[in-house]
């Protein structure tokens, strides 16, 4: 477990510094210039190539969840217990604020920043979103991407789609979230799904769909940008809570079958 808790803090911590990095740098910095469309491109690919990396990097480890809300998808399915899921949360919101740190200590050595007004890559509605969106409408816009995506990860790491994956212990429906080896398709399909979640979500709120993610920037930059993050920290964790609602819907019965299924062949091989 605590190999676990330390991957997930290090990936959190490396998600924020390296994609939030790239969103400061586009929208902050004005590295896009004028095409905003430039930088929605580059923060959606940092986002997603940097997930993508990730779940092949600490996956055998935790599931490479880096995500609150996709933990509490976990616990809803009854792929996570709720002590683990509790040590995940910890692990992630304090690596989202490790991140941010390091983020903005390395920015602050450039005399061209200033965290006031370079920011460090906070979500936001109002004055904060492109398109002016209200608070209702960005918790539902929130609510829904994050349903999305997390849909999408209990999907493609379920035990139907696992099935020909090395299951190596004992426990709930055989699924990447709660043990190593998610098949090698399911970072490919999380990561792009992240990026075109965002390339939807950037001109709306900035994208959150991880309350990790918002909470450290946050923190550190301050100001509307504190006063908002409850929506990013709420909006997400309901639509994780909403996606596996959605998933023990449509896909209970097949899964629990599939891996009952794969329990004795996987005895048979140790």
């Amino acid at each position: 477990m605590i190999r676990k808790l330390a991957v997930e803090f290090l990936g959190t911590a490396i998600l924020v510094f390296l994609a939030v990095g790239v969103a400061t740098l586009m929208f902050g910095f004005g590295f896009a210039g004028a095409s905003v469309a430039a930088g929605m491109v580059a923060t959606a690919l940092a986002f997603g190539l940097t997930l993508l990396a990730l779940v092949y990097l600490i996956g055998p480890v935790s599931g490479s969840h880096v995500n609150p809300a996709v933990t509490i998808g976990a616990l809803v399915t009854g792929h996570i217990s709720l002590a683990d899921a509790v040590g995940y949360w910890i692990a992630q919101f304090a690596g989202g604020i490790v991140g941010a740190l390091a983020l903005w200590g390395t920015f602050s050595t450039s005399p061209l920043y200033h965290r006031s007004v370079t920011g460090l890559g906070t979500d936001g509605w109002g004055k904060e979103s492109f398109i002016r969106i209200g608070m209702g409408g960005a918790f539902a816009f929130e609510v829904v991407l994050t349903a999305i995506f997390v849909f999408i990860v209990l999907r493609v790491t379920s035990a139907t789609a696992s099935t020909a994956t090395v299951l190596n212990r004992p426990g709930p429906p055989a699924t990447a979230l709660n043990r190593p080896g998610p098949p090698a398709t399911a970072a490919i399909a999380i990561g792009l799904t992240l990026a075109v979640v965002h390339l939807v979500g950037i001109p709306i709120t900035g994208t959150s769909v991880n309350p990790a993610r918002s909470l450290g920037p946050a923190l550190v930059v301050g100001g509307t940008a504190l006063s908002q993050v409850w929506l990013f920290i709420v909006a997400p964790l309901t639509g994780g809570v909403l996606a596996a609602g959605l998933n023990l819907l449509l896909y209970r019965e097949e899964d629990a079958k599939l891996a009952a299924e794969a329990r004795p062949a996987e005895a048979e091989r140790r």
